[in-house]
């Protein structure tokens, strides 16, 4: 599957980037993610189906300040899980709230308890 981008009103969630246009990768460090495969991994994600994650991002600047991200069981629920920089947790908060309604309404699937 391709990412899919959602515009959640105050914030805009994307796929990760670590190309010559935007490096979300100084944002994953101030999250503890250094990792330096981690975007490609996220990538990966999508491509099978595994893991679908979303950068929230200021809509105006594309700075990345929290992940949100749901992985599909085969059960028909889906786990949500995502972090935020210090000071950010309102978006995410809007990022999860964003993807429950994706993961119904796009994937059918149900959030996990």
């Amino acid at each position: 599957m391709e990412p899919i981008e959602i515009n959640a009103g105050t914030w805009y969630l994307r796929a990760m980037r670590a190309d010559d246009r935007i490096d979300d990768r100084p944002a994953l460090a101030a999250g503890g993610i250094t990792d330096p495969d981690y975007v490609a991994l996220r990538a990966a994600g999508w491509a099978d189906a595994t893991h679908f994650s979303w950068a929230v991002c200021e809509p105006t600047t594309a700075e990345m300040v929290a992940e949100v991200g749901a992985t599909p069981a085969d059960d028909g629920t889906a786990e949500l899980t995502g972090w935020a920089r210090e000071g950010y947790e309102p978006a995410l908060d809007a990022g999860l709230t964003t993807i429950r309604r994706f993961v119904t309404g796009a994937l059918g699937l149900h959030p996990a308890p």
